[in-house]
């Protein structure tokens, strides 16, 4: 029978394991922790038995355990029954056009949160959460507008696209590539860029600014117009102010004259359907740079009319 070894210090027993005259010594854990460890054993095999715990089992992949029960379904149950609470907006904003919407109130509201969720989920990656824009993504904000900023011209953009080509009524414009295409000399293309500079304000050189002028006239007044502030008919941006897609630096305009750009919008048609589109619609319209169409303009000076003190000729005399 071996003799059993004893710790001097604590007088544990040993193992007889050592290393580098170091002794392991044989202490047990504690009974709690053991009970408990058991304790836990035993109810792991009974959640196995009574919920969905074992992978690759059963017909969904899954077991799915005595109790039949699913956080997938309730989950699914969930999501119908905000599905069915939202589908008396989301029926009415499908089937009135936007002036209809605007004048209910609840239901403007409604369709604004609802904008703002989808522009999370869908436009966000490339405009930015608060639609802020980058180099490349326009700025929803502002009131700069290359297709125009009405709600009409707002939904054609969104659902169509720009330049998608899997869509038939995607907008359309292609500015040439100057240098690439031959159509300019390096010189030349210099010289518009500053010209289209000095329409903002930010040229230096007087001298090329005259010699791009006759080249701006002969190459891209068709498009930009003979005063630069472009045609949103043909998606042809506004030369005249400080607002850049692409940047407003010498090296970015050169670029784009002698590259062109040629950006492309996805369409969201078949994607989303009509009812989140107009939602989008009307909250990228609402974020500060939408534009009111004439007849809107006209009812709301009717409405301020309205409004105005109407005075008392009698009184006055």
């Amino acid at each position: 029978m071996s003799k059993i070894e004893r710790d001097e210090h604590t007088g544990t027993e040993t193992t007889g394991h050592e290393w580098d005259g170091i002794k392991e010594l044989n202490t047990p854990l504690p009974k709690w922790w053991l009970y408990t460890f058991y304790a836990c054993i035993l109810w792991s095999i009974g959640y196995m038995v009574v919920y969905p715990a074992i992978p690759f089992a059963g017909e969904n992949g899954y077991s799915e355990g005595t109790f039949g029960y699913s956080q997938r379904d309730v989950v699914a149950e969930e999501v119908a029954q905000a599905k069915a609470a939202q589908s008396q907006y989301l029926d009415q904003i499908a089937a009135k056009d936007f002036e209809e919407i605007r004048g209910d109130q609840d239901l403007m509201a409604f369709a604004a949160q609802g904008g703002k969720a989808a522009f999370g989920d869908n436009c966000a990656p490339c405009h930015g959460t608060g639609a802020q824009g980058f180099t490349g993504f326009p700025n929803l904000n502002d009131d700069d507008w290359i297709w125009g900023g009405t709600l009409s011209d707002i939904y054609q953009t969104i659902k169509h696209g720009i330049r998608w080509d899997e869509d038939d009524e995607t907008r359309f414009s292609e500015m040439p590539r100057f240098l690439d295409d031959g159509l300019l000399e390096r010189s030349q293309v210099e010289d518009v860029t500053e010209y289209v500079l000095s329409l903002s304000g930010n040229s230096s050189s007087p001298e090329k600014v005259e010699r791009g002028a006759v080249i701006f006239a002969e190459q891209c007044t068709v498009c930009h117009g003979e005063s630069g502030m472009g045609d949103r008919m043909q998606g042809a941006p506004n030369l005249t102010d400080a607002i850049w897609l692409y940047g407003g630096e010498r090296e970015d305009v050169y670029s784009t004259i002698a590259h062109s750009r040629r950006g492309v919008m996805p369409s969201w048609a078949g994607r989303l359907d009509d009812a989140t589109i107009k939602q989008l619609v009307l909250y990228v319209h609402g974020l500060g740079g939408g534009e009111q169409t004439i007849a809107d303009e006209a009812e709301d000076f009717a409405e301020e009319m309205a409004d105005e003190p109407v005075e008392d000729e009698a009184a006055q005399q």
